[in-house]
């Protein structure tokens, strides 16, 4: 079994499921959390997605893979001129606007207050500067998020996180993953499952996601070899 936190603003879902497809590690168990870092560091996650940079991370101690960086955004007030900009907005369109919350020069978010600034904006007071994932995830209908330009905001990076002494075939399967490799990939190192394993599957949720056909008799259409399953069974005799 694999444990992973993943931070606010993050959406990692399509690695979750191809991990679960490609592999046979066991069951993966993953949670959001606003500082998915000290999720890592006290032990209740083997794998975190982080946002960085962070005071928190000690290089000696963990493993870092960068994964990408991301957009610097703004979040307006819905009925606000601004809104009506093309394109981009630059720092110098918010001149004059209270500044409810802008990523810090050593550029740590703290996601907790982002999320309180921007109920300030909502109520249609000011703007918030963050990356814009996050304004997105925890923007509601009252606010705007816009792509930001401006090179003194600083930049934020999505990278996977682990402690060095903890490493594992899991760990490396999904880190491989979330940086693109694909089945076939020389490092991926779970087994492939035959193709039996993976009629059966198939087979698992299929049963899971439709309710059984009901035959002329009342009774379920996959009793006593019936059906699908046992159509394929006489083919491959």
């Amino acid at each position: 079994m694999l444990t992973l936190s993943f931070v606010t603003g993050t959406e990692p879902g399509k690695w979750f499921d191809r991990f679960r497809d490609r592999t046979r590690h066991g069951r993966l168990e993953a949670f959001e959390s606003e500082d998915s870092l000290a999720a890592l560091i006290d032990g209740r996650a083997q794998l975190a997605l982080v946002r960085l940079p962070s005071q928190q991370l000690d290089a000696e101690k963990f493993h870092v893979v960068e994964l990408y960086q991301e957009d610097k955004g703004v979040a307006l007030p819905k009925d606000s001129e601004l809104t009506l900009i093309e394109g981009e907005v630059k720092l110098a369109d918010l001149a004059g606007q209270i500044m409810n919350y802008r990523i810090p020069d050593h550029g740590e978010v703290d996601v907790a207050a982002v999320r309180e600034a921007l109920q300030i904006v909502a109520a249609n007071v000011g703007v918030v500067i963050a990356p814009k994932p996050l304004l997105k995830v925890l923007s509601r209908k009252l606010v705007v998020p816009r792509q930001l330009k401006d090179e003194s905001v600083p930049a934020t990076r999505i990278a996977l996180v682990w402690h060095q002494d903890a490493d594992s075939d899991a760990i490396q399967d999904f880190v491989g993953i979330a940086k693109g490799r694909t089945v076939n990939s020389s490092r991926q190192v779970a087994p492939k499952r035959s193709a039996r394993e993976k009629t059966l599957t198939k087979q698992a949720r299929r049963t899971a996601e439709k309710p059984a056909k009901k035959s002329s008799d009342g009774r379920g259409g996959n009793r006593g070899g019936k059906g699908f399953g046992g159509s394929r069974r006489k083919r491959g005799r």
